[in-house]
């Protein structure tokens, strides 16, 4: 079978190395449509993608295993959705990055991407009933104002955001740093069959891609480039969850921390935050730039 399509060229592509998109940039230059992809030498697409040979070989043999199947099909099939950067809900706010995806893998409701607000909530695997209580004040306005609310499907913090964005009748989009034929962690099963069905999953990595160690620092940039506002809740110093307001800041993001205790070290991160500049995250009103409802 020819492969007729770009789309399906760069999926193929993507299928055997999922890079971002600025490892593409050469190869794209040089074979905008990818045409001239299968007839390549080694020497050439070593130079193209930046590999040393022996990658380039192995990377060659993978794509002309892989070349055939029409990959938009094989993916409907399985009720996902992929989005190139070429793509109309491919969101542009990722394309400020540094290493925009290339593709986008997503399943549930892909309209959520053009959600104008989008809000990430973050912190800790080991959240606490803190990060909890500090949510049920922060979300409820978000969500009446249309937010949806971005993380990142892990323990702790991501889960707690993601519930409660869903009780509180909300919309709410899972960055996983897995392919979605891994639902990781099984701890979150239940919640990523709720996600899939009525919100939002996406990924970069193709579906059989499992966990990995560097693929959730990668996840990061994401969850931070979808969001306008970027929440943390509690997080050590130095964490996970600190490395994506890195990303946050180098990004010009809108900033809150959730200000806790000086003698928790899940506050550190946050409480540092201020100190050096972040807006303190006292609700979801003061985030919004309004005033806290006066109680009833």
């Amino acid at each position: 079978m020819i492969i007729d399509r770009f789309e399906d060229r760069l999926l193929a592509l993507h299928y055997v190395f999922p890079a971002p998109l600025n490892r593409f940039g050469r190869l794209l230059a040089a074979d905008p449509l990818l045409e001239a992809l299968p007839d390549m030498g080694t020497a050439e697409l070593a130079f193209l993608l930046d590999l040393d040979t022996d990658r380039a070989a192995l990377l060659k043999r993978k794509l002309s295993r892989s070349a055939d199947p029409p990959y938009t099909e094989v993916y409907a099939a399985s009720s996902i959705t992929p989005i190139l950067y070429t793509h109309e809900l491919y969101p542009h706010s990722l394309t400020q990055l540094i290493d925009p995806p290339a593709v986008l893998y997503a399943a549930g409701d892909t309209s959520l991407l053009a959600t104008r607000n989008k809000a990430a909530i973050i912190g800790s695997r080991k959240a606490t009933a803190y990060s909890r209580l500090a949510m049920e004040k922060i979300i409820p306005p978000l969500v009446a104002r249309g937010y949806a609310i971005v993380s990142g499907l892990a323990m702790g913090a991501d889960a707690m955001a993601h519930e409660a964005a869903i009780r509180h009748g909300g919309k709410t989009i899972g960055v996983l740093g897995t392919g979605l034929s891994h639902r990781y962690p099984k701890q979150n099963s239940g919640l990523y069959e709720v996600m899939q069905d009525g919100h939002l999953l996406i990924t970069e990595y193709p579906p059989y891609a499992g966990p990995k160690k560097w693929q959730f620092p990668m996840r990061n940039r994401i969850i931070s480039g979808l969001s306008g506002i970027v929440i943390v809740t509690e997080a050590a110093r130095p964490s996970g969850t600190m490395s994506t307001i890195d990303h946050a800041l180098e990004h010009g993001k809108d900033v809150h921390a959730v200000p806790g205790p000086i003698d928790s070290p899940l506050s550190a991160g946050p409480n540092r935050l201020i100190l050096e500049g972040a807006a303190p995250a006292l609700d979801g009103y003061t985030i919004l730039g309004g005033l806290p409802r006066e109680p009833v």
